[in-house]
């Protein structure tokens, strides 16, 4: 697939529903961990319910995917990667280099809140694409069972 033909900014609905799902996860760790503690405990709900669909190398290829396409848009996330498995490495290695940049970019952690959210949002547009609106939002509903996501529901689907 070509970039040229991709909007290269996140797309305001799946940045709202990275929003919903980090918040919900934050909520639901109920510490006071880190920003990057709920992106990675999103991005492995996300991991192990669409692994079970389209397997460990197709997951990883998606998040490669998504990742690549995220630094263009945040790139304090290149120090991240994706591990043959499909997990994320290195979410929170970018924070302590951006300390010295504080004044110019705003903190390390708005930039790791930042990061996770296009990384996020970017997947979660990978698989609008690839798998359409309806199997999308089973994925994420199965992931998140007690979450409620009723008004992205119509949004997400009139975009299939």
């Amino acid at each position: 697939m070509n970039d040229a033909g991709l909007n290269m900014t996140t797309p305001p609905k799946m940045r709202d529903l990275a929003h919903r799902l980090l918040a919900y996860e934050a909520v639901e760790g109920k510490t006071s961990e880190l920003e990057e503690a709920a992106t990675l405990r999103v991005y492995e709900k996300l991991r192990q319910s669409l692994g079970e669909f389209v397997g460990a190398t197709g997951f990883q290829s998606l998040a490669f995917r998504a990742l690549t396409q995220a630094k263009s848009e945040a790139p304090g996330l290149w120090a991240v990667q994706i591990a043959a498995d499909g997990s994320l490495q290195g979410l929170g290695e970018f924070e302590p280099q951006l300390v010295e940049f504080e004044p110019q970019l705003g903190s390390g952690k708005d930039q790791a809140s930042e990061g996770g959210v296009v990384l996020i949002a970017r997947l979660l547009g990978l698989l609008l694409i690839f798998l359409g609106g309806t199997l999308t939002l089973r994925l994420v509903q199965s992931a998140w069972p007690g979450a409620a996501f009723d008004d992205c529901n119509s949004e997400i689907r009139r975009k299939a």
